[in-house]
């Protein structure tokens, strides 16, 4: 009983189209190449119908096709064989894997934009009522030093743009920790998380809440918590070009490291420069 179909075929030299289109085809049905324009499949009458019908085609375009069937190849053992098949399928496979990655990576920066929203819509609805900022506007800095600061996993502009100014500003020994708000340590201040004393304050983000709160009086700063609002609250309160570009810049850090931290080392040399630019501004 035959085993294997073997599909010849001749082309001529123009159009070369023909060939393309032959070939598309061979990929599509699953046939692998023996050696140039020598095509196999193995024997079911499915197979052969379809190496049939493409023997049609290409006669009809004007080249040549034998279909022959036999059972075995002199030259090859059939693990062998079986090898040239997987080997071909592997090629697919991995394309398919790398398309359904990417398009995976997609529905994961989508998730965590609405995630991140969804955070900031809760905060701004529940902001920390024990001490307002009417009663306590400043924090002295020295209650702030030698602490752990801790904050919810895959930061963004206003987390980073935070713990910039913490590690730049107020502790340049400070700590920081990912965690999820449940598992929150009890020794870490909480930072930019709902109901945290150091997150959103009405219509503040955390940055605007930590400049405030510290007291701090640079000119470079409150134009950066302006741009930190606006990549963070999008609630067009203030208007800066640098905004988008920021967020792009930090969703790419997001996409391209998946430790929280190496995310917050690169996002502190942006903010450098940032605040580095601002300066440059004035001169």
């Amino acid at each position: 009983m035959a085993a294997w179909l073997v599909l010849i075929l001749s082309f001529p030299v123009h159009p070369s189209s023909l060939r393309v289109k032959a070939w598309r085809r061979l990929r599509a049905i699953g046939a692998v190449a023996l050696k140039n324009s020598v095509y196999l499949l193995p024997f079911t009458p499915e197979n052969q119908e379809q190496f049939q019908w493409l023997t049609q085609e290409v006669q009809k375009d004007r080249g040549e096709a034998t279909l022959l069937t036999v059972d075995q190849i002199q030259n090859l053992k059939p693990a062998e064989v079986v090898r040239l098949f997987q080997q071909a399928r592997d090629q697919d496979y991995r394309a398919v894997a790398e398309r359904y990655r990417t398009i995976l990576r997609g529905l994961e920066r989508r998730y965590q934009e609405v995630k991140r929203l969804q955070e900031t819509i809760q905060m701004r609805q529940h902001p920390q009522a024990s001490q307002p900022t009417a009663i306590h506007p400043t924090t002295p800095l020295e209650s702030l030093r030698g602490r752990r600061w801790v904050t919810r996993p895959r930061p963004h502009v206003d987390r980073i743009g935070s713990a910039w100014l913490i590690k730049r500003f107020i502790d340049p020994e400070a700590q920081f920790v990912f965690a999820r708000p449940e598992e929150f340590p009890g020794d870490a201040v909480p930072f930019d998380a709902l109901g945290a004393e150091f997150g959103h304050q009405g219509e503040d983000c955390t940055f605007e809440t930590l400049l405030k709160r510290s007291g701090l009086r640079d000119r470079r700063l409150a134009q950066l918590a302006e741009i930190v609002h606006e990549v963070d609250l999008r609630d067009e309160k203030f208007d800066h070009e640098e905004g988008r570009g920021i967020d792009l810049a930090l969703r790419g850090l997001l996409a391209s490291f998946k430790d929280d931290q190496e995310v917050l080392t690169h996002g502190f040399v942006l903010f450098d420069g940032l605040y580095a630019a601002l300066g440059d501004r004035r001169r």
